[in-house]
Parts: C-alpha cells; structure tokens; sequence
C-alpha cells in the first residue's frame, strides 16, 4: 500500500509544468549626442617644395681653387662657395685700365686741339673745316674713353665672379666640382656647381578635385566660406606617420584652370618651418578649410551600423524599445563623427552594446560615463 501512495504522488509530480521566467531586457550604454561647434576640413595628399631653388653655376671659365662651404650645409645670401682662379681675369682688367687711361689722355688732347682751333678760326688762322675735323676727333676720342670703360668693368665683373657666392639663403647640397677641375662659364654652357633651396617657409602643393573645388564655390557664392584666391585660408598639415596635423599655414595660390588630365586644380599653401625639420619632396596631408563654422551633432563611429547602403544608429525611445534612425553623416571632428541629418538632440543612441539590440524590442538603457575632465569628446 505505501508503494502504491508513493507512485501516485511521483506520477502526480511529472504532470506538472514549472512556471515560465521572464526574459531581462539586454543592457546597453546610451548618450545623447555631443553638441558643439565645428568647422569642415577636406583633406588632401600633398608633396612640400621650396619657395626659392637656385642652381648655382659658374659665369666665368677657369679651375677651382678652393671649396668653401660643407656639404649639406645652411649658408646665408652672399656666403663664398667657390673661388676660381682669377689671375687671368686681373691681366684683362689691368690691360683694360691702362687702355682706359690712353683713351682720356686722347681725350684731353682732342680737347686742346679743339679750343686751339676756336681761337684761331676767329683769325682766320685755320679754316672752319679744320675746326670742324677736331670737333669730330674729340666726339671719337669721348667714344673711344666709353669703350675702354665698358671694357675695363666687364673684366672687373668677372674678376667678382671668379668668387661665387650664395645667391639665397638655405640649405646647399653637395659640391659638384672639386678643387682642379676646369668649369666653363658660357652662357647656356656654364658647369652647375651645386644647388640651395630655401627652408623656411615652404611650400606644399596639392592637387583638389572638381568636385571639391565646385562645392566650395558654391560656398563662396553663398557668403559662407571665403575664396582662397582672395583670402589667406587656414591649413592644417599632418606629416608621414603622424595622426594628427602638427602645422599651420595659410593658402597661397590657386592655379587659373583645372588639369583636363586629372581633373584637379593645383594648389599651394605657405607652412612656417622655423626648425627646419620638413625638406623639399616630402610628402604631407594637407586640411583645408571647407566651411565656416556651425553648430553640429556628433557621435562615436562604433555607435553607427550599416544596414545595405543606409547608415543608421540605434535609439532608445521613451518605453525602452528600440528604433533605428536613418542618418546622413560628415566628417570626423576630434574622434567624433559629424551627424549632418538624422538625429535630434534630445535622442538616446546606442553607444555600447549594439549587438545585443534589436529593433522593436526592449532594452535596459544605462547612460555611457561621462568623459574625464579636460578630455574631449
């Protein structure tokens, strides 16, 4: 009998079902998204050049006597790099100077000669054709003196070019002629030497494209961005291996048409270099201004989601559940991604845990922390 009573209570037990356990509404960080000021950057992929270059050439013939700059090294404007031998170009200008002294004794002579002859052509001494003849001498004699002179400053002149001195302040390259060798100085033929390119400031230019060029036209057009043609517009540049832009600078010219092959109007902009650091052919990303400032929305990149070819961010609405909005974004502003259209300021996004949200269903929304201080968000 009790085996009886204890398998009826056992068969009892198995009929009956264990209540259901409600199912907790997965946890997620939201935040309201971040409200400020901002101004649009385009960027662009440059290559920095010298605002001066100067290939230094000899403009006179003859054989290097002395090198007197280190390779590599900074020079200022007039610093001796080259000495040729000038003994040559010393005999010219001595022959010139005592051609020069014979010519304005020929001078003074036809001058006596002359006054002699007004004096007597009034006696009748000699004729007017005599007078005549040395009027003419002293005009030849006077040309003759302007001959001698040219000649005698043209061999002073290559006497100064025997030394060659830096035309530019900057930073010269290596000699390209050493001690003993001949150089020629005939114009279209004359031996390069070496080179200088001026450091600070430089140049970076870069090419943008028709679309961006159109676009801030428009800008300009509609009183909100002024034209780099007529202002000095602000440019960031960030050097290889850098993540943020480490100089400042101002734009400096824009080109007067478009490359038909590329499609790009190519520009330039002027980079303060106070210590040197950037040398001509590096290559830089250059941030130029693209608007004037506004107010925006921003958020996090890992708070947005790709549904197809929409972008789109999760919201938590005032009953927990959970809505996608679609969005339209810009571009990146200290880690933030601008929101152009989409959102309101009020609304809370996803920021944490969008793999545990689905939409229409409920969700335990807890607000993300708020970033330290003196930290930007």
């Amino acid at each position: 009998m009790p085996v009886l009573v204890l398998l009826a209570v056992t068969l009892s037990g198995c009929g009956d079902k264990p209540a259901p356990q409600a199912v907790a509404a997965p946890p997620v960080t939201v935040a309201q998204p971040t409200k400020r000021t901002v101004t649009d950057w385009d960027e662009f992929t440059g290559r920095f050049d010298a605002v001066e270059e100067v290939q230094v050439r000899a403009r006179v013939g003859g054989f290097v006597t002395s090198v007197e700059f280190r390779d590599g090294a900074f020079v200022k404007a007039g610093d001796l790099l080259y000495v040729i031998d000038p003994r040559p170009f010393d005999a010219v200008a001595e022959q010139a100077d005592g051609q020069l002294s014979d010519a304005r004794a020929k001078v003074e002579l036809a001058k006596r000669e002359l006054e002699r002859g007004l004096t007597l052509v009034q006696t009748s001494a000699v004729s007017e054709q005599v007078v005549d003849q040395r009027r003419q001498a002293l005009q030849a004699a006077h040309a003759a003196e302007t001959v001698a002179e040219g000649a005698l400053k043209a061999a002073q002149l290559n006497i100064e070019f025997t030394h060659v001195l830096a035309p530019i302040a900057g930073r010269v390259s290596r000699h390209l002629v050493s001690v003993g060798n001949l150089v020629q100085g005939d114009t279209g033929a004359s031996t390069l030497l070496t080179s200088i390119v001026s450091m600070d400031p430089i140049y970076i230019y870069f090419d943008v494209d028709e679309a961006t060029y159109l676009k801030n036209n428009k800008l300009w057009f509609e009183g909100k961005r002024p034209s780099s043609r007529d202002t000095p517009n602000p440019v960031q540049v960030a050097l290889t291996g850098e993540t943020k832009p480490s100089h400042e600078g101002r734009m400096d010219f824009l080109d007067n048409r478009l490359d038909v092959s590329t499609g790009t109007l190519r520009s330039r902009a002027v980079i303060p270099n106070h210590d040197l650091s950037i040398l001509p052919g590096q290559f830089g990303r250059v941030r130029l201004i693209g608007s004037s400032p506004y107010e925006a929305l921003l958020l996090p990149d890992t708070a947005i989601a790709t549904d197809q070819s929409r972008k789109i961010v999760f919201v938590v609405k005032d009953d927990d559940t959970v809505e996608a909005k679609p969005v339209i974004l810009g571009p990146l502003d200290e880690g933030l991604r601008v929101i152009r259209d989409g959102l309101k300021p009020e609304d809370r996004v996803i920021v944490e845990g969008l793999q545990r949200a689905r939409i229409g269903a409920k969700v335990s929304p807890h607000p993300a922390k708020p970033a330290p201080a003196g930290g930007k968000t």
